[in-house]
């Protein structure tokens, strides 16, 4: 174990802590038991995570005196669906789950969100611990307790907010993710910086593509910078009645792109830069944000080898997936513009304003 971090999530009685280390995957049991006093572990995961990380985890719960048991999902979006929430109702009822149990969420964004779905309905709410092992999900996903499922309509419409108990991060598991899922969590890394730390966004144009291929110990403090900036902004706007919203920049044409793609193909981080691109550029146009704000933002993406231009759907298909975007008010979405590296707000445009005809 080394250079252990802590970061509080600022909720009330709902406060719960980050743990950033390395190697420290052994100690989750031990913490979950203190934290949460559970009488049993359910497990829930993915059969690749499973393989590398599932036994170790199991071990550390089971060590601590919790009777622990693993549920394996199908790796990709298409598991975050009701059909599959509702097999996991079925395994863990059978597996004796009731209201002293938690739910433990190992794995990357998919496995977090729809186990903290399961765990927020459940027997009307039991508890969960995130136990992140993808870099999009160490940054973004495992924190602020938002939780859900795709319908055929769109991503994430059912869902619930339910706060983890705990958010434990070993930064060792990185060692095992592709390259691409590590470009792919870097795009939510430069989405913080770009809204909320332009130092950040300095340190990343400067060394951004290093950090791919650096040692594990180096990421620590790039996780700890960018799970202080979701947590502050949680604290405030828990349920995303107004500041919340500026941590969906690029998120607007990122959910329509993974819509229009079936879930297929595309990677969450992938489309979120894709978005990210559209919204800094459509800022400019709309005279919010000054001109080379956009420039500045692809090239460092590109750089990143993250996508920058959206795949070429019909309009009226990108139209159709905006018309159920979750931040819609009265016609109108909460577009989230950059006003400047380091600053963004949520503008109410109507989707023709957001994505007008001459602009692809």
């Amino acid at each position: 174990m080394s250079g252990r971090r802590r970061i509080e999530v600022a909720l009330g009685e709902r406060s719960y802590a980050i743990e950033i280390g390395l190697g420290t995957l052994d100690a989750l049991g031990v913490e979950v038991k203190r934290v949460v006093a559970p009488t049993r572990a359910l497990l829930i995961t993915t059969p690749p995570v499973g393989r590398r990380w599932g036994a170790r985890a199991l071990a550390s719960l089971r060590s601590a005196g919790l009777p622990a048991k693993r549920f394996d999902v199908p790796d990709g979006e298409r598991s975050k669906s009701l059909a599959q929430a509702g097999r996991l109702y079925d395994a863990l009822l059978a597996a004796g789950a009731d209201r002293g149990s938690v739910v433990v969420a190992l794995g990357g964004g998919v496995v977090g969100d729809l186990a903290g779905f399961v765990a927020a309905t459940l027997l009307r709410g039991i508890p969960i611990v995130q136990v992140p092992t993808s870099l999009l999900a160490m940054v973004d996903s495992s924190v602020g307790g938002k939780t859900g499922v795709n319908v055929r309509r769109g991503k994430n419409l059912v869902g619930a907010f339910h706060q983890p108990r705990l958010v434990w991060i070993d930064a060792a598991t990185l060692g095992t993710l592709p390259l691409r899922q590590r470009r792919a969590g870097l795009a939510e890394v430069v989405k913080h910086a770009a809204i909320a730390d332009p130092p950040l966004f300095a340190e990343l144009e400067a060394e951004g593509e290093r950090l791919l291929g650096a040692e594990l110990e180096r990421w620590l403090p790039i996780l700890e910078r960018n799970c202080a900036i979701k947590a502050g902004v949680v604290a405030q706007d828990e349920r995303e009645s107004g500041l919340r919203m500026i941590l969906n920049f690029g998120h607007t044409l990122g959910h329509a792109v993974e819509a229009l793609a079936g879930y297929k193909g595309v990677l969450h981080g992938e489309a979120v830069a894709m978005g990210m691109a559209f919204a800094a550029r459509r800022s400019e146009a709309l005279g919010l944000a000054p001109e080379g704000t956009a420039d500045r933002l692809v090239a460092l993406l590109e750089r990143l080898g993250l996508p920058t231009a959206l795949p070429r759907h019909p309009r009226r298909a990108y139209l159709a997936a905006l018309s159920v975007d979750k931040k819609k008010r009265d016609s109108r979405i909460r577009f989230i513009a950059l006003r400047e590296i380091g600053r963004a707000e949520a503008v109410p445009l109507l989707p023709r304003e957001i994505l007008p005809p001459e602009v692809r």
